[in-house]
């Protein structure tokens, strides 16, 4: 994999987990809790799930137990689903093993990285279009659908997404014989795009979808001289089909969530 810009493991790995943590987009509701070694958002308006995290945490040892414990009770509090980020240099060192004690859901997470090349384009029945105003309704009942949430909150912060001053947010619409199929996102940074949120509905699944997803947004950033696309990917799902299109595994860490 050519590493332009990004000449050392270092370096790359810190374009993995550092970068894709400034992915968001806050709504009016958002809390955007930060301090040194601390990043969390708190969004009541998404009741599902986004925008709800703790993106990074390096805690004291002794304060840990304490905090872990004011903070889930934040989430219960207000009913949210959430998730935690357990990378490799978030602390203490048992603060996964301390997260699942508390009855958490453990996924384990591969944070990936290739670099962007123009692949070819999806042929045959599998179209890959940019969202617009016109097919945002669209991908976003698809977006939904596919993740079993109710479509109304995530229609209007799609809207939000893609009229946001300064946007670095793509979403990116999957056809199958023109009927909406699957959805993904990237976010734009200097030297890489972070893909997210890709889905397939399950009656389009094992047609190539997913990979026409990926390999659109590739070609995206290629097209805009980005030399790298990160990930985070599900270890026992997406994981092993993103290595085969060739990425890269850096790191693997579990993400923790509450349902």
């Amino acid at each position: 994999m050519p590493t332009g810009d990004l000449e050392t493991r270092a370096e790359r790995l810190r374009e993995v987990l550092e970068t894709p943590r400034r992915t968001f987009i806050p709504l009016p509701d958002t809390q955007v809790i930060e301090r040194p070694g601390w990043l969390q958002l708190i969004t009541p308006s998404l009741r599902q799930g986004g925008l709800n995290e703790v993106a990074y945490s390096a805690l004291d040892e002794k304060e840990a137990d304490a905090v872990i414990d004011e903070t889930l009770e934040q989430y219960r509090r207000l009913g949210l689903r959430f998730r935690w980020t357990v990378g490799p240099d978030c602390r203490p060192a048992d603060l996964a093993e301390r997260l699942e004690r508390r009855g958490l859901r453990r996924n384990e997470t591969l944070g990936m990285i290739r670099g962007t090349s123009v692949p070819a384009s999806p042929e045959g029945d599998i179209t890959v279009e940019q969202v617009d105003e016109h097919t945002v309704e669209e991908y976003s009942r698809t977006m939904a659908e596919g993740w079993e949430m109710d479509p109304e909150p995530i229609t209007a912060f799609n809207r939000m997404v893609l009229t946001h001053p300064g946007r670095c947010h793509e979403l990116f619409l999957a056809r199958y014989r023109g009927m909406p199929a699957g959805t993904s996102g990237l976010v734009t940074f200097e030297r890489s795009v972070y893909l997210l949120g890709g889905v397939v509905l399950p009656a389009f699944r094992g047609r190539g979808l997913y990979r026409a997803l990926v390999t659109a947004r590739l070609g995206y950033a290629a097209g805009r001289g980005i030399p790298f696309a990160t990930v985070h990917s599900r270890a026992s799902t997406s994981g092993p089909l993103l290595e085969r299109f060739g990425f890269e595994t850096l790191c693997r860490f579990p993400i923790f969530t509450n349902d």
